[in-house]
């Protein structure tokens, strides 16, 4: 299991970009650093990611054996290490993971996650995820809903929550190097929306409505639309959409 290297900090601009930038010192896998504050943390898509103190702002530099097309299976396997931890420090809490990369509670977001990574030939250099958790605050975003652990009766630190979350990446990634996607697809399957739930797909070309039909065996996103399955790789997920 691996063995993390925990560098804390007031605040930083960006957990993720310093170990983005210690990545390209050559910094070795198993680095982990957490700020009390972030001033300028970034989400999917270009989003800005608010973290106010109180809150988790996490990030790990991994240097997994994969080809970058594996990639994908990086945010399913820290999705399912965050609920984990979230339903651990908050039991009272009704999580689910929403594809790739959300975690909600009540509809609301509550934690997200974020995946750089930077390919050397066929393989990848390095790869570091991005961890945002909302325990004290839940920032308000416009036409967003969110929500914090605190809301839901948790009095836990984020440094706490932080620790909880690395035991159970370290977990995870444990799992996926024995298993490999197989270890970590229907585990993420069982903490999700459940299958049947309606919901639309947003890519850059299109919105398709459909039913969620699960995940491919790589991680991918399975609609039913009406006689057919189709396959996301890609996508912002709406949930609870007529269709």
């Amino acid at each position: 299991m691996i063995a993390w290297r925990l560098e804390d900090f007031s605040e930083l601009p960006s957990t993720s970009d310093f170990c983005i930038a210690r990545a390209k010192e050559s910094e070795p896998a198993g680095l982990a650093v957490f700020a009390a504050r972030q001033s300028a943390g970034r989400g999917s898509r270009g989003r800005e990611w608010l973290s106010p103190p109180g809150n988790v702002a996490l990030s790990v530099l991994l240097r997994p054996a994969i080809t970058p097309a594996q990639s994908g299976m990086f945010p399913l396997l820290a999705g399912i290490a965050v609920i984990e931890a979230i339903k651990h420090v908050a039991p009272g809490a009704a999580a689910i993971l929403k594809w790739p990369n959300d975690v909600l509670i009540g509809g609301a977001k509550c934690a997200g996650l974020l995946i750089d990574a930077a390919p050397l030939q066929s393989r990848l250099d390095w790869l570091v995820i991005g961890i945002g958790i909302n325990v004290a605050y839940a920032p308000q975003l416009p036409g967003r809903a969110t929500t914090c652990l605190a809301a839901h009766g948790t009095t836990i630190s984020a440094r706490d929550a932080a620790d909880v979350v690395l035991q159970k990446l370290a977990r995870q990634l444990e799992i996926f190097e024995q298993f490999g996607p197989a270890g970590i697809v229907p585990s993420w399957v069982a903490h999700a929306h459940p299958v049947g739930a309606q919901l639309v797909v947003k890519t850059a070309e299109s919105e398709v409505a459909g039913r969620f039909a699960g995940l491919t065996p790589a991680g991918e996103l399975q609609l039913r639309v009406q006689d057919r399955i189709e396959i996301f790789s890609t996508g912002e997920i709406l949930l609870g959409t007529s269709v």
